[in-house]
């Protein structure tokens, strides 16, 4: 290819770009050039737009991981991956991979400049959100399909910090964050909201059933082991909130910011926290008053009394003998005049049923304050 055949061919992408023709209409011009088949496909191999003649394989995935035929560039913005630009059935290699460069190159300013405008868009939806500027689900549903963003009747709020050792570095390793963190949760048929606030994270995940939010959870939870396969030098800490209502949905993001506050102070670094799971310290770092202690004594205990109900079992009793005794298993043995084998195996299964552990100080000042807080009530 001549010079002057790679400038008319740069300046022809430019005019498309200038007349709001967008990434199809760029990558249809890759088509009309180099003779093949073109596919665009976003960062998770989903597929955007082909264009050309000949034979276009569903998914350009396997010209990248295993060589399979046909030639394939990453689509960037900035220093994150947004897509893929592939190309099939040309004959001049050299030529072939300039012009796919140049293309790639044109269709990430196009995809990024796209997507950060529908991105604020959407964003301003989400900021007037927590901002409470809704008093009930309906109006907020309406205002976000205005927005283009489908809305789910629950909401899991995630929040999310990068700790790099380079500050340079910072909003790099947000995007980051944001790129891989989008991989990870799913909205099923409503939208994820997402917005930057400083060096925080805020992501509002979909919770429609109890197994979402579950799922939600476990996925936030592993992500930090996940990013770091990925980024070695990217260490997160995070903290996940409640299930709310979008009305109510500031609730769950001052949960989310509390879980990751204490899980910080208590864990350290590189841990997304649940607010669920941290019984006592939440009460403990925001204050409580009386009802709150009984909802926490409520909550941990539960469980056991369900059992002890179903099974006609002494779980309860046995756990709040044993720490009336000291912890001491061969006195709680004698008073309930069970070998202290009964009493091993019946703190197993308490820390089962819980799912929470008694070898653990975290775990036991709460199941200790939850006794506490219980014994004390049925005595007022």
């Amino acid at each position: 290819m001549r010079p002057e055949d790679l400038v008319e061919f740069t300046e022809s992408l430019a005019r498309i770009a200038a007349a709001g023709g967008g990434a199809k209409a760029l990558a249809a011009q890759l088509a009309r050039t180099a003779g093949g088949g073109v596919l665009l496909e976003d960062s998770n191999w989903r597929l955007i737009a082909t264009a050309g003649a000949g034979e276009i394989p569903a998914s350009a995935r396997a010209v990248v991981e295993s060589s399979a035929p046909g030639r394939a560039h990453r689509v960037s913005s900035g220093d994150r991956q947004i897509g893929w630009l592939s190309i099939f059935g040309t004959n001049s290699a050299a030529d072939t991979d300039l012009l796919l460069r140049v293309t790639a190159a044109a269709i990430g300013v196009e995809l990024a400049r796209d997507g950060s405008m529908q991105r604020g868009r959407k964003e301003s939806f989400w900021e007037s959100l927590i901002a409470r500027a809704f008093h009930d689900t309906a109006s907020a549903r309406e205002e976000a399909a205005a927005h283009g963003i489908t809305l789910a009747p629950y909401y899991l709020a995630v929040a999310l910090e990068a700790e790099s050792a380079d500050p340079a570095r910072s909003d790099a390793d947000l995007g980051d964050v944001r790129a891989i963190a989008g991989e990870t949760f799913r909205g099923g048929d409503a939208d994820i909201g997402a917005i930057e606030r400083g060096a925080t994270l805020l992501l509002l995940v979909p919770a429609t059933r109890a197994v979402d939010a579950s799922n939600a959870k476990t996925a936030a939870s592993l992500l930090p082991k996940n990013l770091t396969r990925r980024k070695p030098h990217l260490r997160i800490s995070g903290g996940v909130g409640t299930v709310e209502t979008p009305p109510a949905i500031g609730t769950s993001i001052a949960a989310a910011d509390a879980a990751l506050a204490i899980g910080r102070r208590i864990y350290g670094g590189g841990r997304v926290t649940v607010y669920d799971e941290l019984g006592a310290y939440r009460l403990l770092y925001e204050g409580a008053n009386v009802e709150h202690l009984r909802t926490l004594a409520a909550e941990v205990l539960a469980p056991l009394r369900s059992y002890d109900e179903k099974h006609q079992t002494e779980l309860e009793r046995t756990l709040k003998l044993y720490f009336k005794t000291g912890q001491n298993v061969k006195t709680a043995a004698a008073e309930l005049s069970v070998h202290r084998h009964t009493i091993f195996y019946r703190l197993r299964q308490i820390g089962e049923i819980c799912a929470r552990s008694l070898d653990t100080p975290h775990d036991q000042l709460t199941l200790r304050l939850a006794v506490a807080i219980d014994e004390l009530h049925d005595a007022i």
